[in-house]
């Protein structure tokens, strides 16, 4: 509940309340993975069936198992996410996965044409964020804007005691 002029501060901290963690993961992306990945199956499966009598029983398994590892590689594409939690964040691209504190965050951008954010990090070393994609159109834009407000919110590491 947001504080407000007039409610009489109950002394609890709202910052140590913990925040329910945020998943991202592009909408189209997954819907064309899984789309192809399922016509891919069933056309190696509809094949195996009607192959003619001279195919053999190997032939046959040759054709699904190439539609299961299809649907693997289409499995892969469809993973990227990116996870906010309370302590850090989580950016599940197609074969890496990222784990970083929020502190290392300096800021996320997305210029006009390029596929996904690029999160830029203290140590001068950048990481993409293919779970947010621009083609999902403004629902890219709202998940960038939540996750923008969240670096700030969260991301800025506190300052170093100084010595006097």
């Amino acid at each position: 509940m947001p504080k407000s002029e007039g409610v009489v501060d109950d002394g609890v901290d709202d910052r140590a309340t913990p925040r329910p963690t945020t998943v991202w993961r592009p909408r189209t992306l997954r819907y064309v993975a899984w789309g192809l990945a399922a016509v891919l199956m069933g056309a190696m499966l509809v094949l195996a069936v009607i192959l003619p009598p001279e195919w053999k029983a190997q032939d046959r398994a040759s054709m699904v198992l190439f539609g299961v590892v299809g649907v693997a590689v289409l499995g892969v594409l469809a993973r990227p996410k990116v996870i906010a939690a309370e302590g850090r964040v989580t950016v599940v691209n197609c074969i890496r996965t990222y784990v970083l504190e929020w502190a290392e965050i300096i800021d996320v951008r997305m210029p006009v044409g390029e596929p996904w954010p690029t999160i830029d990090l203290a140590d001068g070393t950048t990481v993409g964020a293919m779970g947010i994609q621009s083609n999902d159109g403004k629902l890219a834009a709202a998940q960038l804007a939540a996750f923008r407000a969240m670096v700030h919110e969260r991301g800025e590491a506190e300052e170093p005691p100084r010595a006097t």
